[in-house]
């Protein structure tokens, strides 16, 4: 029992102390917020159930940051490592249904620490951080459901699978992942229909977005489509893509390969499949990867990197599971030595090129803008009274809305930049 409370003590010291770091380093080296946390402080000033790039919930988070913190930078760097920690949280608690020896479970989150996209990117609050608890989460209740298949299980697998589809449509992977381990555990009678109680709250929560993207010429997966460069069509592509997408893949992974790799006597996997245990592994985390990949093989359209942010996050319970018999804990030692290289190197290495280069989107004057534009706007329209809109696109009208304390509703404009009052009589920004 002691050796249960001693590591869960470094459990909450890591994620303690992760949270701390990748919430300070930005706060004090950067000095605007990054592109994608003003656009969603833009999209969340003038909520709706979509917008013209995602669904709605990466700007539902924000601004009820918002309503609490105002703007505050410090907050929405917060927000996004609370993302990571209860990630982190639920990657622990799951695999506790996994191994007897608690020292695997703690193992299971800090291989995530060799994965960039859980930290040195994190601090840029996205629809990829957005969307990692609520996928974590989802397959925590998908295994719950399969393991007691109980009612309650089912439904908050279909609430946490809601919120993820709203958070971004690459979700999808994960829900045909889903669907595929269902269906084989239907078919082979491991599973009753009950779990299709899971679709009752999801589709409850995905209605209203539904209604939205019917209302607006479904203009998210318009915009989707165009970042995969579908419209530049190339028998070539079908190639060329899906090579780099897994060349990137293995490049990411090459410091989480090393963690593992020192902690293990040989590699010697032995795939069971009547285990189902692993079935479930197997398929939550490579059924996903399997499908993004066959979509860049059949439709040679590209895969960005950082569009596989959530899909690693349950990569170490994976790999400890398959190696458990293998890993040897006297090499505990060496492995810390490694991982705590990566997790002070990352910050510092944010830190120096957030410090160093001033070009960036952090450099911004948003400030500065925000009160020039005031200035502006109470010059020359005089008789207009309070600004209450402001048109223009995400970045230059998001952070004159983020900046100044009325906070203007924004309004999406893809060239000028107009401010205008509550009767949208509207004054141009020059």
């Amino acid at each position: 029992m002691a050796i249960y409370k001693n590591i869960n003590i470094l459990f909450y010291i890591f994620v303690t102390t992760h949270l701390l770091i990748w919430t300070l380093v930005p706060s004090l080296t950067n000095h605007n917020l990054p592109l994608d946390t003003i656009e969603a402080l833009a999209w969340g000033s003038n909520i709706d159930w979509g917008f013209n790039k995602h669904p709605p919930m990466s700007a539902f988070l924000p601004e009820i940051f918002y309503q609490i913190f105002g703007s505050q930078d410090w907050a929405y760097y917060l927000l996004s490592q609370i993302c990571i920690v209860v990630s982190f949280f639920v990657v622990f608690k799951l695999a506790d249904d996994f191994f007897d020896n608690k020292i695997y479970c703690l193992l299971s989150v800090l291989l995530l620490e060799g994965i960039y996209f859980y930290n040195f990117t994190t601090p840029e609050f996205n629809v990829n951080v957005c969307l990692i608890p609520f996928w974590s989460l989802s397959v925590f209740y998908l295994w719950k459901g399969v393991k007691n298949n109980k009612i309650l299980d089912w439904l908050l697998l279909g609430l946490f699978a809601g919120f993820g589809f709203l958070s971004k449509y690459l979700f999808i992977y994960l829900g045909l992942a889903i669907d595929v381990l269902l269906i084989y555990m239907i078919y082979t009678k491991r599973l009753n229909f009950k779990c299709l109680v899971s679709f009752v709250p999801f589709i409850i929560i995905l209605l209203p977005h539904i209604i939205w993207l019917t209302e607006n010429d479904y203009i998210t997966i318009t915009y989707g489509l165009l970042r995969t460069g579908s419209e530049e069509a190339s028998i070539f592509n079908h190639i060329k893509h899906p090579m780099i997408f897994l060349g990137k893949q293995i490049g990411l992974l090459l410091p989480f390969l090393l963690m593992v790799f020192v902690l293990v006597k040989k590699f010697k996997i032995n795939i069971n499949l009547d285990d189902d245990k692993l079935l479930f592994l197997i398929s939550i985390n490579l059924i996903p990867i399997l499908f993004i990949f066959l979509t860049s093989f059949t439709m040679g359209v590209k895969i960005r990197t950082m569009w596989m942010t959530p899909f690693y996050i349950s990569f170490g319970l994976l790999f400890v599971y398959i190696l458990k018999s293998q890993i040897n804990l006297e090499k505990m030692k060496v492995f810390a030595s490694i991982f705590f290289i990566l997790f002070f190197i990352s910050p510092i290495l944010y830190f120096y090129v957030s410090i160093t280069k001033t070009d960036k989107r952090t450099d911004f004057d948003g400030k500065k803008l925000a009160k020039q534009a005031k200035v502006f706007y109470e010059t020359e329209g005089k008789d207009f009274g309070k600004m209450e809109y402001i048109k223009g696109n995400e970045w230059i009208a998001g952070n004159i809305s983020y900046h100044l304390p009325e906070r203007p509703k924004w309004i999406y404009n893809s060239s000028e930049v107009y401010m205008c009052n509550k009767d949208m009589k509207c004054l141009k920004y020059k």
